[in-house]
């Protein structure tokens, strides 16, 4: 009983967390067509990306309670490090980057990201990957994380000037953010990576097979 619960919530979530992240994906995209200006993407899409961030801190708790096989560890320290980005910096120092291009870069790159995990999810749940989401799931973050990541540091360091002369408790985050990013990066980065060479050594067998 527990488990068909559980199950069918993950689906829930997983397929609510991926159009929402569509339409932060669809929104930003549209509007840079249509206006190409920086500043309209990110007035037209910070509070939505605010919230559809904030809502990933369910995730945290999946792994605590066991929906999900992932280290609260791990996905704590993915969701805390996005968590500083929207209410961190693009909430409290929506000045010093609402003109900045970085800021659509880390969006794009996490919309991307996202639609394609949590459409994989979903289908992973309902017993069924096509195997184009496979290789999506598993090639696209080569190139996304580091785009993601590194436009994370990049409005860390922009806003870090103001953040640090700001509050004492700035000081404190933007300190840490700068020193911990990289790391943080390394981790989730090389974690992925070992996942990536697991799974197609399971799609080699599987095809052989």
């Amino acid at each position: 009983m527990v488990k068909t619960f559980s199950t069918q919530y993950l689906k829930l979530y997983n397929v609510l967390s991926c159009f929402l992240w569509l339409s932060v994906l669809i929104r930003a995209g549209l509007l840079w067509h249509i206006s190409g200006d920086q500043r309209a993407v990110f007035n037209h899409t910070n509070v939505l990306v605010r919230w559809v961030q904030t809502l990933a801190l369910a995730e945290v708790f999946h792994s605590i309670l066991r929906f999900v096989k992932s280290s609260p560890f791990t996905t704590a320290i993915q969701v805390l490090s996005r968590l500083i980005l929207v209410w961190g910096v693009c909430y409290l120092f929506p000045q010093s980057i609402n003109t900045s291009p970085i800021y659509l870069f880390m969006i794009l790159a996490w919309s991307i990201t996202e639609v394609i995990r949590y459409a994989f999810y979903a289908c992973n749940l309902a017993g069924s990957v096509p195997k184009l989401l496979l290789w999506l799931r598993y090639n696209t973050f080569l190139v996304l994380y580091p785009i993601g990541a590194g436009s994370e540091l990049l409005l860390v360091l922009k806003t870090f000037r103001v953040a640090w002369n700001t509050f004492f408790l700035s000081k404190i985050v933007w300190t840490a953010a700068t020193v911990i990013y990289p790391f943080g990066f390394y981790m989730l980065y090389t974690h992925m990576i070992s996942q990536r060479r697991k799974v197609l050594k399971l799609t080699k067998k599987d095809v052989k097979a």
